[in-house]
């Protein structure tokens, strides 16, 4: 299989989830990545990413169970190393840039950290938006900031046993 592609109309927008052999290589906030042939589609081949996608905003999925393909980003070692931790982030929970760096081993490098964070390929399944500042302020959002509170709250809401809002919430805020 070469690189493939398929849309997911989520509540926060359209999604576009790329994959090659190693699996999901890539998520893509309306807006965003570069236009796709329409050739290398493959809605069946992404169908278990949507599905759990899907799942995920129903809030009838806390982990994602996909093969994921991070190298495909090109991300350095240290990236590769803080999105695999970023894996460790549990559903509803969020950690500080600053507690990222010191539980990797580089608390001197916060800042490396948030530039990591911030180019997570495959956004949503690799957890960034769990991560906020030190303060407690959200932060800088690949997807922007009204998705990645909307993410937090759909995810607060579910761990804390509330049904997750209604899709036409979410959809109001991405039209803000």
């Amino acid at each position: 299989m070469s690189m493939v592609w398929d849309v997911y109309e989520s509540p926060i927008g359209a999604l576009t989830v790329t994959a090659g052999e190693r699996g999901i290589s890539g998520l893509w906030f309306p807006g965003r990545g570069a236009p796709r042939g329409e050739r290398r589609r493959d809605r069946e081949a992404l169908a278990p990413a949507i599905t759990q996608l899907a799942e995920y905003f129903a809030g009838e999925r806390q982990a994602f169970d996909l093969e994921l393909d991070l190298d495909a980003a090109g991300g350095s070692p240290f990236q590769e190393l803080v999105w695999q931790r970023l894996l460790q982030v549990s559903y509803g929970e969020m950690i500080s840039y600053g507690r990222l760096a010191h539980e990797i081993g580089r608390p001197d490098r916060a800042v490396a950290v948030g530039s990591a964070v911030g180019r997570t390929p495959v956004p949503i399944i690799v957890p960034c938006h769990r991560v906020i500042g030190s303060d407690g302020s959200l932060t800088g959002y690949g997807g922007g900031l009204h998705r990645k509170e909307a993410l937090l709250d759909l995810e607060q809401r579910v761990a804390h046993g509330k049904a997750p809002e209604p899709a036409w919430a979410f959809r109001q805020l991405a039209l803000l």
